[in-house]
């Protein structure tokens, strides 16, 4: 791990320390502070996006690292001494941060750079900063030529015989159902949640193994554990280029994203607003894909040339793949609608 990032436990970081340290960066000037999940995903974004930013504004970005950012983004709002400037985090931290009044609302006349953005790539409180996709996975070993290339396939047991493999998370899960039940991509939300828990039931004793981790659901493709699974699309990538004889599709895959958004008490507002401008520029966004399998959150940056043609078709947010998925509602999910569908799914795979 590089040395710059510093984590931290949230659950152990006291409200008494976030206000020992507000006021020394409220102090701060040309500088921000810049939290994401850490690992090879901020290193990478360090090279593509992070420095290249603190060089084109001429300020300093200190980062600091939390994969759960959620307990720390609560704490530091409701305290009102945020020592945090921007986070990358999923976009519904973003939303419900904004809810509750712990994530400032942007003023999209000072973000030039998300102004083409398309429609729903954005929230009042956001803007989509990477992407990737929850896709149909297969093992081409163990299947063949014969191998599923929707969720109605994936669904198809008499067709596509095989071990199968989903998250046991309702988000892109539902979807997915509904998607196998034939709903259309663009006519996904309101989601029809009685519809998908209804087609999961269909599915239920055909999945072997409901995974919870990224690196768990490629362990099982990997091994051979599993003929076809909901996997993201980086973890199967990183499988392909180790060799593994496996495949997926991004036809009727789920687009989903994580969005920067800033601390409505961020100690540096006007730097982190310019910060956040920069950071979703086409051509810095364009060199993320360069160094990391996630794609760019402003699709502008196909078209800079920096990515090729041939990076660009294995990308989820590449224009052309894009078109072939459905673009997932966080605002949906975090309504009381998406809140009751998450506690039904506890109920779902419990029974």
């Amino acid at each position: 791990m590089n040395r710059r990032y510093r984590h931290f436990v949230a659950a152990a970081f006291s409200v008494a320390a976030v206000g020992a340290l507000a006021p020394a960066a409220a102090r701060a000037d040309g500088q921000v502070t810049f939290v994401s999940q850490g690992g090879a995903y901020q290193e990478a974004q360090t090279k593509a996006i992070l420095d290249p930013v603190a060089k084109q504004l001429g300020i300093t970005v200190n980062q600091d690292s939390a994969p759960n950012a959620w307990p720390m983004i609560k704490s530091q709002g409701e305290t009102g001494q945020a020592i945090w400037d921007v986070v990358d985090t999923p976009t519904s931290n973003c939303i419900r941060g904004g809810k509750q009044g712990l994530i400032a609302e942007l003023d999209f006349s000072k973000l030039p750079n998300a102004a083409k953005l398309p429609k729903g790539y954005a929230t009042a409180w956001s803007v989509p900063y990477e992407f990737y996709s929850s896709v149909l996975a297969f093992n081409r070993k163990t299947l063949g030529d014969k191998v599923p290339h929707s969720w109605a396939d994936f669904w198809d047991v008499k067709k596509f015989p095989g071990r199968r493999a989903l998250r046991n998370h309702p988000l892109a899960t539902l979807e997915a159902a509904l998607l196998a039940d034939g709903v259309p991509r663009d006519k996904l939300y309101p989601l029809d949640v009685d519809r998908a828990f209804k087609k999961l039931e269909e599915i239920k004793p055909y999945i072997t193994v409901w995974w919870t981790s990224g690196g768990q659901s490629a362990q099982l493709l990997h091994d051979g554990e599993v003929d076809m699974e909901m996997a993201w699309n980086g973890r199967v990538s990183a499988l392909i280029k180790d060799g593994a004889p496996v495949g997926f599709t991004f036809n009727d895959g789920i687009l989903q994203n994580t969005q920067l958004c800033i601390l409505k008490h961020a100690p540096n507002m006007a730097t982190a607003v310019r910060f956040v401008n920069a950071a979703i520029g086409p051509e810095v966004q364009a060199h993320l894909p360069l160094y990391i399998d996630y794609g760019p959150g402003n699709p502008a940056a196909f078209d800079t040339g920096i990515i090729s043609p041939e990076r660009a078709a294995q990308l989820p947010s590449a224009p052309d793949n894009a078109a072939r998925q459905a673009l997932m509602s966080y605002a949906w999910w975090q309504s009381p609608e998406g809140e009751a569908a998450e506690k039904r799914w506890l109920e779902f795979i419990q029974k």
